[in-house]
């Protein structure tokens, strides 16, 4: 969804460092990067890479298919939830309720504290990171616990992350569970868009309430469209797809 708003694809090292050549000549790559260790080992590296993702997504505004999706859903009974992976914020940010989106790995609009010293998770609002983006690297001072003082990082799970703080995430997961015992033997469908299979979350979901009964899976993807028997593929941008799918809709 993030890459047809313009923001940076994160698929595969070419396009990674496409978007960040100074990440190349260090020889990381996105999934270098997106570890937990950078921020104990070199915070300025961490920061650098988070604080120039946090910047970028704030002034990002979200493309039309946000807007598509969002009036198709309120014209249903049941309206809809948002289970993404995304970290960005854009649903929200697009108009969707804080309290019907589930964003399984965090987001990277809210912080913790680096060290886990009970500060819990806290809204990232007027933390602002200034980055040297000629080598990514973030400038003093970095954000800060409100607890402890010390370094804080994104409430976003990371690669190998054993200090993810998964409490924001989990309640949003209580609250999807909850609206889709609500729907009773209501019809779902999921429009699923950009999940592939490098990073499952999304996909493994989707397929997952497949077993639920009078439920069908629209799954759009440049690269991996293929789908469970009886279900919907359409290869192609998150954008482009949802745009067709709203000219074949009746007015």
């Amino acid at each position: 969804m993030g890459v047809d708003s313009g923001l940076p694809d994160f698929r595969g090292s070419a396009g990674f460092w496409n978007a960040y050549p100074p990440y190349k000549e260090l020889g990381l790559d996105f999934y270098d990067l997106a570890s937990p260790e950078w921020f104990a080992r070199d915070p300025g590296l961490a920061w650098g890479f988070y604080g120039h993702r946090l910047g970028l997504y704030r002034c990002t505004a979200p493309h039309h298919g946000f807007a598509l999706l969002r009036r198709w859903s309120a014209a249903k009974p049941g309206g809809h939830f948002v289970f993404t992976s995304n970290v960005d914020g854009q649903f929200q940010k697009a108009g969707f309720a804080e309290e019907r989106v589930h964003e399984c790995h965090g987001s990277i609009h809210h912080l913790q504290c680096a060290r886990d010293c009970g500060a819990g998770v806290w809204p990232a609002d007027g933390v602002a990171v200034e980055v040297d983006e000629s080598i990514m690297r973030a400038r003093l001072p970095l954000p800060a616990c409100p607890r402890c003082g010390g370094l804080a990082r994104p409430n976003v799970l990371m690669f190998g992350d054993w200090d993810w703080q998964p409490q924001r995430s989990r309640e949003q997961g209580r609250i999807f569970q909850k609206w889709l015992a609500a729907l009773g033997a209501g019809r779902l469908v999921i429009v699923e868009c950009g999940a592939g299979t490098a990073v499952p979350s999304v996909r493994h979901m989707s397929e997952r309430l497949l077993a639920r009964p009078r439920t069908r899976l629209v799954r759009v993807n440049a690269r991996e469209a293929d789908v469970p028997a009886g279900q919907i593929g359409l290869a192609g941008g998150a954008f482009p797809v949802l745009e067709m799918i709203a000219q074949e809709m009746p007015a």
